[in-house]
This record gives structure tokens, sequence and C-alpha cells, in this order.
């Protein structure tokens, strides 16, 4: 067994949803958090949500690469529906998406985690 197969047979390296959405929390909050929401600033809250949740990721060192996305809608009473479908090894690679809100805005964030072969 190399080194690298014996790195991915535990649940050490598979991907923890929850993990995932614990800093993802942590991001949304530490970026907007009990601000209102305002259109001015929706770019400058995605962008460090985004930039904030894949750093903290990589710091764990787990081997995957990451996809991050980020939507920021104000409460008007509008609808919002998201879905995302993935083809992959299922074993390894997962998922997590997170609705975080105030009483002005929801923020929903997904981090897709490939494993590196």
């Amino acid at each position: 067994m190399t080194a690298m197969e014996e790195y991915h047979s535990g649940s050490e390296s598979s991907f923890h949803s929850e993990e995932a959405d614990n800093i993802v929390k942590e991001c949304i909050e530490g970026v907007v958090g009990n601000d209102d929401y305002s259109q001015s600033l929706v770019n400058k809250w995605t962008a460090g949500i985004v930039e904030r949740c894949l750093t903290q990721l990589v710091k764990q060192g787990k081997p995957y690469k990451y996809i991050v996305t980020c939507a920021v809608m104000q409460k008007t009473g509008a609808g919002l529906h998201t879905a995302n479908s993935c083809y992959w090894d299922t074993t390894m690679d997962g998922s997590s998406t997170v609705r975080w809100e105030n009483r002005t805005m929801y923020c929903v964030v997904s981090v897709f985690a490939v494993a590196i072969a």
C-alpha cells in the first residue's frame, strides 16, 4: 500500500459535511456579522465569505480541491430556489450547503470537496 492509499483509506481524510457547515457558519458571521442588507456591500460580502471559507477549508490539510459558491439575497418575501447535482466518488467526495439568515437577508453557501487522486 502506498502512502497515498494509506492516507485515503482512513476516515480522517473523508469529507465531513458537519465540519464544513461549522466553518461556513463562522465565516459568514465573521464577514457579515450583524449588518443589515446593503446592496453596496453584497460583492464585498460574497467575495469575503468564499475567500475565508476556502482559506479555512485548505488549512485543514485534507487532500481536496474545493469549490465554494455564495449567494446573498435581501429578505423581501421573494422565493430563492437552488439545486446542485454532482457525479463523483461518494466514498471520498462530498458537498455541504448552509442557509444562514438574519432579520434582513439570506446567505446560501455551498462547498464542494473533490478528493485529489
